[in-house]
């Protein structure tokens, strides 16, 4: 529904965002100041026991400097009631008094025969649910009572049962619903050669398929003819139903998800109905097709990480895969997949059954994320004895990554498959930088991919790092230190010179920092560049002392100038000194990675000075800083000594020694 212009500024400019957040949190009295609406909590979107929740009531934002998150009133109540843009509208309207705009009419009249439609699929429902207590739905009940499914289960998802023969057009003409209208509903079947219309689901067990307000939509039906030529058959589209648009259990797993419950994305009915028997609420299931990208959406809005939980079969598993290659363009920062691959020849029902609650929750606390399930695809089975074959290799890995539109994960993903590409070449004693080392006759013994593990912990370890990935090049290679260290003094200048937080205000919103505590600083000082002389103190209470700490006791920040002697113009010219390089360094780098593949493929010119320039950058940048270094000598604890002051020291030293050299 699109709603006139002015409609959401004027609901956001009545709605008090204050009172709004203050329903869900308890506001911290000491850093609070009410009579300016600013506002602060613990974060009610993760746990914390500070408060570093923001909420500026008159500019009606929010902002979280633990997990970043942020929006409007109108998004707030999106997250923490877990609904829709309009449904959030339509809550914050009815709060302040304000009526929502009627549709044009011929908008009102399709939303008309929407609800008339609606009407009539739950006149089926009632028709099904009574068919299944009745004495023909003796064998749909013995089928229940065998797959162990519980009355109060089959209640709570109102199982039915549609009779052979056309019982239900029947039923419905009896209740003033013609054919048409039955059609309409995707309740009845129309021959092509002009014959009566015909019920559309026959001796099947129905599932009613509900949107994510309730409303019924469809039925699944489910055959009791084991040759039956579909064994699961979901209504045709309608006007309120596209399959591909929809899940199964959509409300109730929306709701469960609000309460922290792990969002699984199971095949089928049965599966999402032993899941929510078991205590896994918050489960749904695509209807009867591959998941589609709009189903990945409506996943992404309920949880940030949804678990597909995949049958431990061939079928299974190519399911997975190519829900890989749909998710990729789609994956955002905190917005991806992982993947609980069920025991060969099982699926969630038949392992909750077989061997419990406790063997499901293990497979969701050691599922796959997408990383570790594409290499698998990739390597699973295959032998790379030779340079062709590394080399298809390589070029596949590139082409699924090549879709992801973030940089930064591009990076990460990018650089966790090299770690792997390691981990399968390596020969015995090799190092990591130094490739496989060929033995007589130029290659070492063939490899297998396994799909799995790793110097790095790759596989269902992936995401805790061992002391292998730390200590790997990725992790401490010298630039990337380096970067490091500049973003530690970048952010100590600032802190030391208040002054110039407004002064570089734009390029510090631009320097995505590589650690957390840097992000933490960084977000609170461009959030507070106005604070002046008190930006130290109040950026303290902001991200608390420890990372304070941290920040100035790195020998690197204690030594440089702006930090030590606080100068306005000293610390003007080191930030733009160490933005610049960062800027360089980290522009070369995009354009190496993105360059490299684009010379492969296509052999441009244009690539080669791209690539060139962002290098002349880069060394331009860095080349005052090799100049600088000529002014100092590193000492053993790696400080910088200045050349003049260490030999001061030592003229002194041999003064005192009488003449002897210091060792």
């Amino acid at each position: 529904m699109s709603l006139p212009p002015g409609f959401l500024d004027e609901l956001r400019s009545r709605v008090s965002l204050a009172q709004v957040v203050g329903r869900k949190v308890v506001w911290d009295p000491r850093k609070s100041n009410q009579g300016k609406g600013d506002m602060w909590a613990p974060c009610p979107f993760h746990q914390e026991k500070t408060a570093s929740f923001h909420v500026d009531d008159k500019q009606g934002f929010y902002y979280c400097f633990g997990c970043h998150a942020k929006g409007d009133a109108i998004g707030f109540v999106k997250e923490t009631e877990n609904v829709n843009f309009m449904e959030a509208v339509e809550i914050l309207a009815r709060e302040v008094g304000m009526p929502i705009p009627a549709r044009d009419p011929q908008a009102q009249k399709k939303a008309d025969r929407r609800s008339e439609l609606a009407e009539v699929l739950e006149a089926a429902q009632r028709f099904f649910k009574m068919s299944l207590a009745q004495a023909g739905g003796a064998n749909a009940r013995a089928y229940l009572d065998r797959r162990q499914m519980r009355p109060e289960t089959r209640e709570q998802f109102e199982i039915g049962y549609a009779p052979a023969g056309n019982a239900l057009l029947a039923y419905l003409k009896d209740q003033g619903i013609d054919d048409k209208t039955a059609h309409e509903a995707g309740l009845a079947g129309k021959p092509d050669d002009g014959r009566a219309m015909y019920d559309f689901y026959r001796d099947r067990i129905m599932f009613p398929i509900r949107d994510a307000r309730g409303r019924l939509i469809s039925f699944g039906g489910r055959a009791m003819d084991p040759n039956a030529r579909a064994k699961y058959l979901n209504g045709p589209q309608t006007i309120l139903f596209d399959k591909s648009h929809a899940l199964y259990n959509h409300g109730p797993a929306r709701v469960a998800c609000g309460k922290g419950q792990t969002l699984i994305v199971a095949e089928g009915y049965m599966d999402v109905i032993a899941l929510s028997e078991a205590g896994f609420g918050a489960a749904v299931a695509p209807l009867g097709t591959a998941v589609t990208d709009h189903q990945l959406q409506l996943m992404w809005r309920m949880a940030q990480e949804p678990v597909i939980a995949l049958d431990g079969d061939r079928a299974g598993l190519q399911a997975a895969y190519r829900v890989i290659d749909l998710a990729m363009p789609l994956i955002q920062a905190g917005q991806s997949l992982r993947f609980a691959v069920m025991p060969e020849g099982t699926d969630p029902d038949e392992l909750i059954k077989d061997k419990g609650v406790e063997a499901m929750q293990e497979q969701l606390d050691t599922a796959l994320p997408m990383v570790a399930l594409l290499w698998r695809r990739e390597t699973e089975g295959k032998v790379f004895d030779s340079p062709e074959r590394r080399a298809a290799l390589d070029k596949s890995l590139r082409d699924a990554i090549r879709p992801i539109t973030d940089p930064s994960i591009k990076r990460h993903y990018g650089e966790i498959l090299k770690e792997m590409r390691y981990e399968l070449f390596r020969p015995a004693g090799g190092r990591p930088d130094s490739g496989p080392a060929p033995q007589q006759g130029g290659y070492s013994r063939p490899r297998r991919g396994s799909g799995g593990g790793g110097r790095g912990g790759w596989g269902k370890q992936l995401a805790i790092p061992t002391e292998g990935v730390k200590s790997s090049r990725l992790v401490a290679g010298d630039e990337g230190f380096a970067d490091l260290m500049r973003e530690a003094v970048i952010l100590a200048t600032v802190l030391r010179n208040p002054s110039m937080a407004e002064v570089f205000l734009s390029q510090l919103e631009h320097l995505l920092p590589e650690s957390p505590d840097h992000a933490q600083i960084l977000d609170a000082i461009v959030t507070r560049a106005d604070a002046g002389e008190t930006l130290r103190d109040v950026v303290t209470e902001m991200v608390g002392r420890g990372s304070i700490d941290r920040l100035f006791a790195h020998p690197h920040v204690q030594i440089a100038p702006p930090v030590r002697n606080p100068d306005p113009e000293v610390a003007q010219a080191c930030l733009t000194e160490e933005l610049a390089k960062i800027k360089a360094r980290r522009g070369y780098q995009a354009e190496l990675s993105d360059g490299i593949v684009d010379l492969v493929e296509a052999g441009d010119e244009n690539v080669t000075w791209r690539l060139y320039q962002a290098a002349e950058a880069r060394n331009r940048a860095t080349k005052a800083e090799a100049e600088d270094r000529t002014e100092f000598d590193i000492a053993d604890n790696g400080a910088e000594l200045k050349r003049d002051e260490r030999d001061a020291f030592r003229e002194l030293l041999e003064r005192l020694t009488g003449g002897s050299k210091p060792r």
